[in-house]
């Protein structure tokens, strides 16, 4: 009888990551690159053309594709913008892990677009903006519109490091590549093509990245499900141990997930990253009208439900490969973010070119993500700060270097950051957490701008520092208990039964007593409410109210805003009739006064007149 093999054995000979793959993987890259030049030879065509082309015309050029961009292209690229690595590892791990209750923040999503359509794209576009935070100094004054960009810029290198890392697990496992090696080599590839082609560059290699992941994860699931035996023996496994869950209506606030942190908190966190970052508004931007915006806005909510339902079966897909030899307590996946790239390599293994395909995937959803954060910096970089600050107007020389110059250093900045990304934990909580230190804060000054017309900047400016300072120490000191086994969610049931190599059973070796648990509660080693041990998914809905009413208390101790003096189109349009209306009642009260005033004077008037006569000697 032959023995069997043990754990790292095993994990080699997944690893058949063969030449068609490596193939397949670098004609996504290439693609990508002559995507970029393509690009850049056509925006070097239309400079010549008209050679009346202004430092304005070459700034829209570059940063918002002329505003003359295709409703399918921008829908594409929002997704592929919004569907990061992240997502496409995260989500399964989460599902994996904690059960289907996660998905439920599907319905936040539908609501966010909603008051994305009506409430935020309106002011935006009405106002033709490069720069998202140009608006804060309309609305507010200068300070602010630097406090918001440098917040965005703090947010986006939060971010984008582990958008880069997360498919350079996927590699890594599929390859066992250092990921250290990989990351330079991919990202100098991305750094190029949004480097030399701009805002079409990115959007229409998001639109082939799409495409790419997509039907790599289409594939994965469709022959994951018949290796198993059928979508009904996925389901039966995921019913079984309880991963199948109803809406959790429980009101602990220190729940992962419940319909309160789901809906209210996901709402927050979904307005963040889509109706006031950069990112997503600048594409919207590059729409000739408002139409052609929320035609877009729709496709782009339709396109990414599709992903999350696609990306929680996988989840449940990865659990019924699995469910009797977990390769996380049997260390065959070495952190939880390699579940997938573990089932694919699993399923797809023994078929050339098709693992290539998987990681060309996921690198895709990076590419598309890093791509668009390295555009809305250099978009922002050099409105909000270069512009801002420069004595004289830039030449279409100095404003085409400045624009490169910032993709270029804040890529590199971005690939050092994996580094430190590589010793944090679970990307998913990892990102939600620590991207609400800048963004509570920012979706509170947004949403105070567009709803709240009595604040003022001096007002908001309190209102952001003051919440800042709370979600920092908030984040930080959550971030401090995860690392440290003080708090820790409890997993689904899982076993190691029925594994058929051998291991060292670290789980049973230290009594985790998570392991056996069904439950996803908060596990603490105190009783004691932290108010930074709540649901990460609140983090920047709290954020965003301190913002708020600290801003509004501020503003009216100050001195607010006085309606009759609003500019409406800073607000957003049910604002902006109440508003207006309120300033035309206020124009006839005026009118009716100084009609009331009018005949009163000139009956003093007569009143004088009769004294002086009635004095006079007869």
């Amino acid at each position: 009888m032959l023995p069997k093999m043990n754990v790292d054995e095993v994990r080699v000979s997944l690893q058949r990551f063969g030449w068609p793959d490596y193939v397949v993987f670098v004609l996504m890259l290439t693609s990508c690159a002559v995507i970029g030049i393509y690009f850049a030879l056509q925006m070097r065509r239309e400079a010549k053309a008209r050679k009346s082309l202004t430092t304005e015309d070459a700034e829209d050029a570059y940063l918002v594709g002329g505003r003359n961009m295709k409703i399918f292209p921008i829908a594409m690229s929002l997704i592929a913008s919004f569907i990061s690595g992240i997502t496409l590892l995260g989500t399964p791990t989460e599902v994996y892990l904690f059960g289907t209750q996660y998905l439920y923040i599907m319905g936040s999503l539908v609501i966010m677009g909603f008051v994305l359509y009506y409430f935020f794209l309106p002011v935006f576009h009405d106002l033709k903006l490069i720069s998202t935070y140009q608006y804060l100094e309309s609305r507010y004054d200068r300070r602010m519109r630097l406090f918001g960009s440098v917040l965005f810029m703090f947010g986006s290198l939060l971010w984008l490091p582990i958008v880069i890392y997360v498919p350079a697990l996927a590699f890594n496992q599929a390859t066992g590549v250092n990921i250290h090696l990989v990351t330079p080599m991919v990202c100098l590839v991305c750094i190029f093509y949004t480097c030399v082609g701009g805002l079409k560059a990115v959007v229409w290699t998001d639109v082939v990245q799409t495409i790419i992941m997509f039907g790599a994860m289409v594939l994965i699931i469709v022959k994951g499900t018949i290796d198993v035996g059928g979508f009904g023996e996925v389901y039966r496994k995921a019913q079984e141990s309880g991963r199948i869950e109803s809406p959790n209506f429980t009101f602990d606030l220190t729940e992962r997930y419940t319909v309160y942190s789901l809906f209210i908190g996901g709402v927050a966190h979904w307005l963040k990253s889509n109706a006031i970052s950069q990112n997503m508004i600048q594409r919207y931007l590059s729409l000739p009208n408002m139409k052609s915006a929320r035609t877009a806005l729709c496709l782009f909510i339709c396109g990414v439900l599709t992903f999350i339902c696609v990306c929680g079966y996988s989840g449940l897909l990865i659990y019924a490969t699995y469910h009797d030899c977990d390769p996380l307590q049997t260390k065959l996946a070495k952190r939880n973010d390699q579940l997938l790239p573990l089932l694919v390599m699993e399923i797809l293994g023994d078929y050339p070119g098709l693992p290539g395909l998987f990681v060309a995937g996921v690198f895709s959803a990076a590419l598309s993500s890093l791509s668009t954060g390295l555009n809305s910096m250099s978009a922002v970089m050099l409105e909000d700060f270069f512009k801002s600050f420069a004595k004289k107007p830039l030449t279409e020389r100095q404003t085409a270097l400045i624009m490169r110059f910032v993709v270029i250093i804040f890529g590199a900045i971005c690939v050092s950051l994996v580094f430190v990304v590589e010793k944090l934990g679970t990307v998913l909580q990892l990102t939600i957490t620590l991207s609400s230190v800048a963004n509570g804060p920012l979706l509170g000054i947004f949403t105070a701008g567009v709803m709240v017309p009595w604040i003022e900047g001096k007002g908001a400016l309190v209102g952001g520092l003051s919440s800042l300072v709370f979600m920092a120490w908030m984040c930080i000191r959550a971030q401090a208990d995860l690392a440290s086994g003080a708090v820790s969610y409890l997993r689904k049931p899982h076993t190691i039964t029925g594994c058929n190599y051998t291991f060292i059973d670290f789980a049973s070796m230290s009594m985790i007593a998570e392991n056996v648990t069904g439950h996803t509660t908060v596990h603490s080693q105190n009783d004691t409410f932290h108010i930074y041990n709540i649901s990460y998914l609140f983090y920047t809905m709290i954020g965003s109210l301190i913002t708020i009413v600290i801003g509004l208390i501020t503003s009216f101790l100050l001195g607010p805003n006085k309606l009759e003096n609003m500019d409406t189109l800073l607000l957003s349009p049910c604002v902006r009739r109440w508003v207006d209306r309120y300033k035309a009642r206020r124009v006839l009260e005026n009118e009716t006064q100084q009609q009331n005033k009018t005949p009163t004077k000139a009956l003093e008037m007569d009143k004088l007149k009769l004294t002086k006569l009635s004095e006079k000697p007869t």
